[in-house]
């Protein structure tokens, strides 16, 4: 089977947060796709990464052109636009450079923060949702762990992720500067998920209990609040705790708005004029944009956020060119891996080919052994094995070393040295990412010889 690997995504740095929040998975709806999309006779593998900035695709498919035409296709129909107004903010990497893109992922490089820490853990969480779908195989499989590697190596090696650099630590920075030095800041957080947690953590460590606002994880945010300190509200409670906040941080995975420009106005109203802040870290986006005109509002949302963070990315910038290096060691790497992958079926149909010459040669000869005991017949075999193993070691070798570099026409030109053409791939190969891969397969039937 031949197969390549691609990636089809979207990212803060091709779409907005209109188009991104289109294209976002809850937890439920990601296995869903997962399956209507390794549903498609062109699809082995997917797994799906969906966070705030971006939502990608890694597969494995057998016709490439079929495969992405059928998936964009699925996407666009999701995020209800054209599928070329969707083509034209999607890229997709193929094979090793869709390696890569998942190990900078993984890595935080291609992160609205460089460096931040929450990606390692989504890429990882996204690869188990897959896994437990079985919608992974042996590839992505190894991509992912491969993938997961490198992100722990560019952490452990490098200082790109040291520093108030998440989303969620950015949010609370903002909210101080503009708060001030207020006493007692009320700040309330929607959600009780990953980002919900950073920025109550963000929060503690200036000082400050927030009010945790939840229905559907009501004992998560319970937890939280013992943790870190302040209270836990229903969702219906909202409203009076809007009119008493001085910051709010909403961070859910409700495919809608929670906090509409109608209920807001009200609360505005009950408040007498006392400024809100809003920073909206969800995507879909928990508050409605259009709270942004309301006198006295601040609302700041994913992209706001983007143009603050500048100057954060500027400082790790030294740091990230020693992840760059990390990330490209890896990829050297997996793409040997790759490269293994297509010269095993021409090691295995060469070492068949010569187990093929030894049975022939045995089954020729066995009417001169009728007299010979089963020790000498045996011997005669354990010799004309040994001499075909030692025949074949150093073509082994070769073989196998042709797996670090582009090895494509010299693969060929082996199989024509031994008269292996036209064999097919075991379905467990994928085809060499460097060169456009290579076959083989069964042994041809040997020239029948006389007997001596």
């Amino acid at each position: 089977m031949t197969a390549e690997l691609i990636t089809l995504g979207i990212s803060h740095k091709t779409a907005s947060v209109q188009l991104r929040e289109r294209l976002a998975f809850t937890h439920s709806a990601v296995t869903q796709f997962l399956h209507e999309v390794g549903a498609h006779p062109e699809v082995h593998e997917v797994v799906v990464i969906s966070t705030c900035n971006r939502t990608e695709l890694t597969l494995v498919v057998g016709d490439p052109v079929a495969a992405e035409s059928a998936v964009l296709g699925m996407l666009a129909q999701r995020a209800q636009v054209r599928p070329t107004e969707l083509a034209e903010r999607i890229y997709s990497p193929r094979n090793c450079d869709a390696a890569r893109q998942l190990f900078r992922v993984s890595a935080g490089l291609e992160s609205m923060i460089v460096g931040e820490a929450e990606i390692q853990g989504q890429v990882k969480r996204a690869y188990e949702v897959a896994l437990a779908s079985g919608t992974t195989g042996p590839l992505t499989n190894r991509l992912f762990t491969a993938a997961l590697q490198t992100g722990k190596r560019v952490r452990s090696e490098t200082s790109i992720g040291l520093g108030r650099a998440s989303m969620s630590s950015v949010a609370v920075e903002l909210a101080h500067a503009i708060m001030g030095d207020r006493p007692e800041p009320r700040v309330v957080i929607i959600g009780a998920g990953e980002t919900s947690e950073l920025t109550a953590r963000a929060f503690a460590e200036h000082g400050v209990c927030t009010i945790f606002v939840a229905n559907r994880h009501a004992d998560r945010a319970r937890s939280l609040a013992k943790r870190f300190g302040g209270e836990v509200v229903a969702l219906d409670g909202l409203p009076a705790q809007l009119e008493r906040a001085d910051a709010v941080i909403a961070s859910t995975a409700s495919p809608h708005p929670i906090v509409g420009q109608e209920e807001l106005e009200l609360v505005m109203r009950a408040r007498h004029g006392r400024p809100l802040l809003l920073v909206d870290l969800a995507v879909p986006r928990d508050i409605d944009p259009a709270c942004a005109d309301l006198e006295g509002v601040t609302l700041f949302d994913m992209d706001d956020l983007q143009a603050r963070v500048a100057h954060t990315i500027s400082v790790r910038e030294a740091e990230a060119l020693r992840a760059e290096s990390i990330v490209e060691e890896e990829i050297k790497r997996f793409a040997a891996w790759l490269g293994t992958l297509a010269v095993q079926p021409t090691i295995r149909a060469l070492r068949e080919y010569g187990d093929a010459i030894v049975e022939q040669v045995l089954a020729e000869n066995a009417p001169r052994w009728e007299q010979a005991s089963a020790r000498d017949v045996a011997r005669a075999e354990a010799i004309a094995r040994t001499v075909m193993n030692r025949l074949l070691h150093e073509p082994t070798l070769r073989l196998r070393t042709m797996a670090e570099g582009r090895s494509h026409g010299r693969l060929q030109i082996m199989r024509e040295l031994f008269g292996l053409e036209g064999a097919p791939e075991g379905d467990e190969q994928i085809a060499d990412a460097m060169d456009s891969g290579a076959g083989a397969g069964n042994v041809r039937p040997l020239p029948r010889r006389a007997s001596s």
